[in-house]
């Protein structure tokens, strides 16, 4: 049903229903903003939340104003987006940032410096010394699209606050991987060796030959700890030097490990029977100070310890004693808890420790690869590109990223189209989407698709700004619950999906045609030749494309109906550019479906309505 028109906004027809025994003229479902000379907005749908006693928050619309958003001054009719580098860069990864936004390097800003600055910038670049925490994003209010980490640990990045605030975190997580295994091998040799410390010996005058005796690495035990990109990489290095190698990560899969020749083992026989252990973990909340005085006296006396990958996870006062007990013999260390550490730290004035300030990356190779790959990933995500490092969003494979990609615009067009259909003041609550495929339960990861059509309902009628990243955050705070299922159809396995079904029940209908047997708003489409389409409308079966705006008109079926309809469209220079008619039976009731370019103006939209065999019509924005 059509709801009534706000008094204070400047209506045009966009449903009618000629059932009703007073039909009302609905204002623009303006789930977006028109480009009109007029600075006055249209009426925003927002998403509001009601609570009833005897059920769960649902979804409702109410009409308010919501003016465009000016950031310090700033037009928000940029045409370019604008970066903010906030740690040295290199000049390769800079070059490509510049052809496609404004770029500002700020290095060394204080906290309260870039929440200041942020607001005014698209994305962030950062490095490992930059805090982008709540405050950050925050402080944005929603303007910052991408952080972009340049390289792999993003335990800076505050990622439950980027993903409320709808913020994609991408890394760089391959180009400085060659880099970081070297560096750890290179800490690894060195400390067997003694020679930082003989070095040292020896600039300050000293030949301490019999002091500086080493151990082989030859038949020793190294456990990794992490067999991820790095933690492989040295693990290949190690068995090249003749080392016997066992690892531990409870996500590993035994297969990649074995072809390296590998053995997968528990983190407590990793640690216990290791001669040498290189650390690989990422720092989570986890394997926060993994490495502690429990853990230490689980070691081998005299262990060798390696760390390249974060400082927190060593618990570096427990390190300091088991190192002053002999626990541990000796330790080589790039990373550290707070960076720079102390000058007075024990740890790092220990003899027993040799220390890098931080250079596991830090070859020219790795820098200018690390540049290159960030700077790809934060532009081709301020694009609106999918990213396959994201860290943030749903994680699929290139090659899937690849085939999904035009039923990711399917999905968020059949989001759109169904939230538009739902009449002023229902209440969404549950959306029910099939997906119809020859492929095999788990050959099909609709995780992609799932957020692009929870992103296509909520978008429209809600005031944040919503994308792939807090899509299902954001419905599951606004009780949407959405349900999937998978219909096996006979069609060719080479597309991954036949077609897609999104369902709304238990709501009204501004097109009641839309409704199907069950009393659920019910449309469907598939992609041909890589272009969505409206494929079914309710029982109707229609075809036309999506990649513009639609006019929806249920009619008596009779002769010319195209040609009024099209003629008023056309006198009203409004370019249709799909049209196609869908019928349950021979001149009874049918649907026409018109694809149109623009948003057609009151009269002709007036006209329409007022032609003797349209019973319904509805125009929809996507």
């Amino acid at each position: 049903m059509a709801s009534a028109t706000s008094a204070k906004s400047s209506s045009i027809i966009t449903s009618l229903n000629k059932s009703q025994k007073n039909p009302k003229i609905t204002s623009p479902n303006n789930l977006f903003f028109l480009k009109t000379k007029s600075p006055r907005p249209l009426p925003k749908k927002n998403l509001a939340i009601t609570n009833n006693a005897l059920s769960s928050p649902v979804l409702t619309t109410r009409e308010t104003y919501a003016p465009k958003e000016v950031n310090n001054g700033a037009s928000s009719l940029r045409t370019r987006p604008s970066i903010l580098v906030s740690e040295k860069l290199g000049e390769a990864g800079l070059a490509v940032l510049r052809q496609f936004a404004d770029v500002e390097c700020l290095y060394d800003l204080s906290p309260d410096e870039l929440c200041e600055k942020i607001v005014q910038f698209d994305a962030l670049i950062v490095r490992s010394g930059t805090k982008v925490n709540r405050a950050v994003f925050e402080a944005a209010k929603g303007q910052l699209k991408v952080v972009g980490r340049a390289g792999v640990g993003i335990d800076n990045v505050d990622l439950q606050a980027a993903t409320e605030f709808g913020s994609l975190v991408v890394n760089a997580p391959t180009a400085n991987t060659i880099a970081a295994a070297e560096h750890g091998i290179a800490l690894l040799t060195s400390m067997a060796r003694n020679v930082a410390q003989a070095d040292a010996s020896m600039k300050a005058g000293k030949w301490l030959r019999s002091k500086y005796v080493g151990v082989s690495l030859v038949g020793k035990t190294l456990a990794v700890m992490g067999f991820g990109k790095v933690g492989s990489e040295v693990a290949r290095r190690a068995k090249g030097l003749g080392m016997h190698v066992i690892a531990h990560d409870p996500y590993a899969p035994a297969d990649r490990a074995r072809a390296v020749g590998v053995e997968l083992v528990s983190f407590d026989h990793a640690i216990s029977t290791a001669d040498f252990i290189s650390i690989h973990m990422p720092l989570t909340q986890t394997t926060k100070k993994v490495f502690n005085d429990t853990t230490f006296s689980k070691m081998k006396k005299g262990v060798r310890i390696v760390n390249v990958a974060r400082g927190g996870v060593i618990d570096e006062d427990a390190l300091v004693r088991a190192l002053d007990n002999g626990v541990v013999a000796q330790a080589a260390l790039d990373v550290f808890t707070e960076e720079p550490p102390a000058k007075e730290s024990k740890l790092v004035q220990h003899e027993n420790v040799t220390v890098t300030p931080h250079l596991g990356a830090s070859t020219k190779e790795a820098q200018e690869g690390v540049a290159i790959e960030i700077a790809e990933a934060v532009t081709g995500a301020l694009r609106g590109e999918l990213s396959a490092t994201a860290v943030n969003a749903p994680m699929v494979s290139a090659e899937v990223l690849s085939e999904l990609a035009p039923y990711v615009h399917l999905a968020e067009k059949l989001g759109r189209l169904a939230v538009q259909l739902v009449a002023g003041g229902s209440g969404i609550q549950t959306i029910k989407v099939s997906y119809r495929s020859a492929r095999g339960q788990d050959d099909l990861d609709t995780r992609l698709l799932r957020a692009m059509i929870t992103k296509g309902i909520i978008e429209p009628i809600s005031d944040m700004h919503i994308n792939l990243v807090n899509a299902d955050f954001t419905a599951k705070q606004k009780g949407l619950r959405i349900t999937e299922e998978r219909v096996s159809v006979d069609s060719s396995p080479e597309n991954p999906i036949d077609s897609i079904q999104v369902q709304i029940p238990n709501v009204e209908s501004k097109f009641e045609s839309t409704m199907s047997e069950k009393g659920d708003i019910t449309i469907e489409g598939k992609v041909k030749d890589g272009i969505p389409h409206l494929t079914r409308v309710g029982s109707f079966g229609v075809d036309v494309s999506l990649e513009g705006n639609i006019i929806l008109c249920r009619q008596v079926d009779q002769p010319g109906m195209i040609g009024k309809v099209g003629n008023i469209l056309a006198d009203h220079n409004v370019n249709v550019n799909f049209m196609s008619v869908g019928r349950t039976s021979k001149k009874q009731k049918a649907i026409m479906a018109i694809g149109v370019d623009e948003q057609p103006e009151e009269d002709a939209l007036t006209k329409i309505g007022q032609v003797p065999a349209v019973e319904e019509f509805v125009f929809l924005n996507l």
